[in-house]
């Protein structure tokens, strides 16, 4: 990292957490900000902070909305032109390989995590976006998949909480008797990509994944083994048919399963907050006894990886190849600090503070996050929604967030196999019996060794 550098954008830090940001300024007057939250309320929320950092700084920030599904391109056109925005808010899957082609600047984004204090960040997010010598980008948010289970009938049972594989059978075990309550809803529609979410999950909580740092390696036998059983096991113990995400929020908001996995937009519905998707437990559309009722887990193990695994969404702030980098790493720093309840509130149901607090207060930005108001026809903070023990495992699963490829720097041909949903359709065969687990394991990694 250049020393030079780091101590001047360490005055510049100083300067934007209070003193004038004259200098800078006047070297730019305004930096350029694509976004992917193009929604017109999200759109709104970050003007309103660009401007508050304008007020403050003196920089101008335009800040211009590129749809999720053009950003790959517009990015690697404008590299070639010469003419990248200053800072792109993008997901985790271009990090890499943004960083590997040039377009990311590592040292101002390890800069800015210096400057913030990386204690400060979630340790998951961090690694996820880790290159030589720092950081690809700025981790801003991110969310969890979760584990949703019936805390209250767990209570009543005698169960502990379904974060192993040993955990959730002996719960279906227990709480399993149809139609009146399935122990899971498990996706099984190979088309959908719910389904190819779940399974990475399931497969990442047992340790196996189908790539190595020097590319495919294919998925090991006895791990994938315990890992096709167990998802047979969840499949057997929910509703017939083509089920994908609809099917378990449904029966999950009914009150006719036990578990389900899903994202933590389900948070707000699950309280009520939202009038096109309300709990049916009871009579009243607006109940916040199934919130009540509710326990979550992010981390989950199997047999043959203790430590278990969560998997993560991250985003990031990435500062450009082309950026004006002191005025680009003004406006992240201060969008990760000052105004980073700002960042959160853009939509808090799916965007979980990567950063946690300051050093001066490891928990400020959890605190904030907590009484962000969610919800669509009502609104109510999640700390209103839910205990504080279920938003510390919320946010903590950032802190153990995987993705296969990520580890490895094979993010890019791990997002081809599952793209491919090749796991998927041999999932399924499995389990309508047409072929056994290890024939199964042998004919997935056949498959997927031509995926390049």
């Amino acid at each position: 990292m250049n020393i030079t550098k780091t101590a001047g954008r360490a005055a510049l830090w100083a300067a934007v957490s209070g003193l004038a940001l004259a200098s800078a300024a006047n070297a730019q007057d305004t930096i350029r900000f694509w976004t992917t939250e193009e929604q017109p309320e999200r759109l709104e929320r970050q003007e309103t902070m660009a401007a508050a950092f304008t007020e403050e700084t003196g920089i101008s920030v335009e800040v211009i909305p590129v749809s999720e599904t053009d950003l790959g391109t517009r990015a690697t056109a404008a590299f070639a032109a010469g003419d990248l925005p200053d800072v792109i808010y993008h997901s985790l899957q271009y990090a890499l390989p943004w960083y590997e082609a040039g377009i990311l600047d590592s040292d101002a984004a390890s800069d800015v995590i210096e400057n913030l204090g990386a204690d400060t960040f979630a340790s998951g997010a961090l690694g996820m976006a880790a290159v030589d010598g720092g950081y690809a980008a700025v981790p801003v948010d991110g969310w969890t998949q979760m584990l949703v289970y019936r805390a209250d009938l767990f209570e009543e049972a005698g169960l502990e909480p379904p974060n192993t594989y040993e955990n959730v059978l002996a719960a279906i075990e227990a709480l399993h008797n149809p139609p009146e309550m399935y122990g899971f809803v498990a996706p099984t529609k190979v088309d959908e990509n719910f389904m190819s979410q779940v399974l990475e999950h399931v497969f990442l909580a047992n340790g196996a994944t189908p790539v190595g740092p020097d590319g495919f390696t294919g998925f090991d036998e006895a791990a994938t083994i315990e890992v096709l059983e167990f998802y047979n096991a969840i499949v057997e113990a929910s509703p017939e048919g083509e089920l994908f995400w609809d099917q378990a929020r449904t029966l999950y908001f009914s009150g006719n399963t036990a578990m389900i996995i899903w994202s933590p937009f389900i948070l707000d519905e699950l309280a009520g907050l939202r009038d096109s998707a309300p709990p049916t437990i009871n009579d009243d559309p607006e109940t916040r006894d199934l919130a009540a009722a509710t326990g979550i887990v992010t981390n989950f193990a199997g047999p043959s990886n203790p430590d278990g695994a969560a998997w993560g969404d991250v985003r990031y702030f990435g500062i450009t190849a082309d950026a004006a980098t002191d005025e680009a790493m003004a406006f992240v720093e201060y969008s990760m600090n000052e105004g980073y309840t700002a960042t959160l509130a853009i939509a808090p149901e799916g965007k979980f503070p990567i950063r946690r607090g300051t050093e001066d207060n490891p928990t400020e930005f959890i605190e904030a996050w907590a009484q962000l108001d969610v919800g669509v026809d009502r609104r109510a903070p999640l700390g209103d929604l839910y205990e504080q023990e279920m938003i510390d495992e919320i946010v903590g699963g950032l802190d153990v967030a995987q993705r296969w490829g990520v580890e490895e720097g094979q993010l890019a041909l791990a997002s081809r196999i599952i793209n491919s949903q090749i796991i998927n359709r041999l999932v399924r065969e499995y389990m309508d019996g047409v072929r056994d687990a290890a024939a199964t394991v042998a004919l997935m990694n056949e498959e997927l060794a031509g995926i390049e």
